[in-house]
């Protein structure tokens, strides 16, 4: 299992970069293996993203804004969702893992 956070490296919206910085903090901070995708260079990356949103969380108008999160190829959810599993204390379930047994083993 890998997460896959999809990002955008050249957003001119501080709050989008402000998400993004708090989903990555609160990976490496809990050791949370993972691959940082930036649609804003990664033209394919960017259109299989957008293609593997479920089509009840896509906005009425415009295209998702990052961050968006994978588990593989299973979406589990933009910031809002990440947010919401943060305040209920429910991340590790949200990301698709079992247990705590995802998180890197620190004498590795």
């Amino acid at each position: 299992m890998v997460i896959r956070l999809y990002v955008a490296s050249s957003t001119g919206s501080v709050a989008v970069k402000k998400r993004q910085q708090e989903v990555v903090g609160f990976l490496e901070a809990n050791r949370i293996s993972f691959q940082e995708i930036d649609i804003t260079m990664l033209e394919e990356q960017r259109l299989w993203m957008y293609r593997n949103i479920p089509k009840d969380k896509m906005p009425e108008k415009g295209n998702p804004l990052p961050p968006q999160i994978f588990n593989d190829d299973r979406y589990c959810g933009d910031y809002d969702d990440f947010f919401q599993s943060k305040e209920n204390n429910t991340v590790f379930a949200f990301l698709g893992f079992s247990s705590h047994s995802s998180v890197k083993d620190s004498e590795s």
